[in-house]
Parts: C-alpha cells; structure tokens; sequence
C-alpha cells in the first residue's frame, strides 16, 4: 500500500499538489504503521485480524485507483478461520495493486472459503512463484485448507483457499 501511495503521489505532484501531499502524509502515516506492525510480528505479538485487513484492502485499492468490492461482514466465517483468510485479503490485495494491471476486484467470502479476483492480466507464471504465496501456501496446509491459484472466469486472476474440514 505505501507503495501505491508513493506512486500515485508521484503522479499527481504537478497536476494535483494538493492531493499528492495529501498522499505522501498518508505513506508517511502508513510507514510508521508498518514499522509498528514489523516490530510486533518479529517479537511475536501481532495476529492479523479479517477486519482490518478487509479495511487495509480497501484503502489499498482505493489508493490504487482499483474498484473494490468487498464484504462488510464476517460473521458468518469461523473464528478459527479468521486468521488465515486474512492472510488471503493481505497477499492476494497486494498481488492485485503491484502485479495485475486490473481496474476491479473483488472478494468473496463464506464460511469455508475465500475468494480474491481481479479483472487484470491473470496469472503470469505457473504455481505459487513468489514468497507470498509460498508462505500463504504453507499457511493453508497447516490449516487443513486448499489453496488455489488461476485465471478466474471471465479473465483476470483468481486466490483462493477454501478449508476441507
């Protein structure tokens, strides 16, 4: 996200001073956010809540220009669950603003699965290549879930975790 600000920010420098400024406060903002989020991870504090990173996403997407469309409520996703499918809005909304190109996405949510799609290029290389995915990969194995990765209909690309048990 602080890199989508960045260059937003670097867009709109002469056109729009006012709102490029506004963005940099916010990667400032955001930057010391992260520093906070890395310093408590690493001392093992910080569990990622599906809430907030539905919201992070939003402002994510928001800041890149990508329509959103996102869930409101989680009730219906168990507790147990939780952790994990934030885990999936994180990678697969920082996928779409880096790497995809799109102008949508979307996630889907029920109680035994989560979907991120987008409406960009789609997947570029086979398999789960980054660390994101790998990690995420790793992540839903341990949780007894399946990960999938692919082109989602009607193009673009599709995340996806759906637990088994």
């Amino acid at each position: 996200m602080i890199t989508a600000k960045a260059e937003l920010a670097g867009r709109l420098i002469e056109a729009q001073p006012d709102r490029a400024a506004t963005e940099v406060a916010d990667v400032e903002r955001l930057a010391r956010s992260a520093l906070a989020d890395v310093r408590a991870a690493v001392a093992g504090y910080r569990e990622l809540s599906l809430a907030g990173e539905l919201v992070s996403a939003r402002t994510a997407l928001q800041a890149a220009e990508i329509k959103a469309d996102l869930p409101t409520v989680i009730d219906e996703v168990p507790e147990e669950q939780r952790e994990l499918f934030a885990w999936v809005v994180r990678e697969g909304v920082t996928n779409v603003v880096r790497h995809s190109g799109a102008k949508k996405c979307a996630i889907k949510l029920s109680a035994r699965q989560i979907e991120v799609l987008d409406d960009g290029r789609g997947p570029t290389t086979s398999g789960d290549s980054g660390n994101g995915l790998i990690g995420l990969r790793e992540r839903a194995d341990a949780a007894g879930a399946t990960l999938q990765i692919g082109t989602a209909s009607g193009g673009g690309f599709r995340l996806a975790v759906r637990v088994d048990s």
